[in-house]
């Protein structure tokens, strides 16, 4: 599977166009200067969500789904900042409000605990539990086909072509005839589907 991009240093793309022309140029509706934009800082903002989040596959997540607002709201950047700056806080917003969800969640865990359990059991020791723990190799087989089988063409297609056949963004690009930044996004809410269905049927086999 490809590595973070924090992992494999990305070659500055066309350091002799400055940035606010890119931008302009995206402002347009030009996904290939916007392409390059995401080529020219993406370990910058990658970076950012790790030194937060602590965590490759959370950095990865919220790293890209900062790409995608950063496409989708790239008309209010008016130049106050530069670039990157403007982007470092889409994505210092997505992993404060992941970082409020999940101290939100674990609160409402503790909570939950003192209900059921009381005080005494609180200091047992927490086994932290691999919810794969057990399954049979055909039976995770089996609900990840069974997920897949519940996305859409496009989201089943990126997914598995970036995760089983290790392809680049540029590949599957080229692949489906869509841009790099439909691919981020389309990657994006693939993953996240996934990872809801596979807890859903986990939850359904502990009911």
């Amino acid at each position: 599977m490809e590595r973070p991009p924090s992992n494999k240093p990305t070659p500055p793309a066309k350091p002799d166009v400055p940035d606010e022309k890119l931008v302009k140029r995206s402002q347009r509706g030009d996904m290939v200067a916007f392409e390059e934009l995401v080529l020219r800082h993406r370990d910058k903002i990658y970076a950012r969500a790790f030194s937060m989040m602590r965590n490759e596959d959370e950095a990865d997540d919220l790293s890209q789904e900062a790409w995608v607002k950063g496409w989708q709201r790239l008309k209010q950047f008016q130049g106050e900042s530069s670039f990157v700056t403007w982007m470092t806080r889409i994505v210092i917003n997505l992993c404060l409000d992941q970082l409020r969800k999940q101290k939100r969640q674990r609160a409402e865990s503790i909570e939950h605990l003192d209900e059921e359990l009381g005080g005494v059991e609180r200091q047992m020791p927490v086994v932290t539990v691999n919810p794969t723990a057990g399954l049979e190799r055909s039976e995770l087989r089996a609900r990840i086909d069974r997920a897949l089988g519940l996305l859409s063409y496009e989201h089943r297609t990126v997914l598995i072509l970036h995760e089983f056949e290790d392809l680049e963004y540029k590949e599957i690009a080229k692949r489906m005839g869509c841009s790099i930044g439909t691919v981020m996004s389309r990657l994006f809410y693939a993953r996240r589907k996934m990872a809801n269905l596979m807890a859903s049927y986990k939850r359904e086999e502990m009911s």
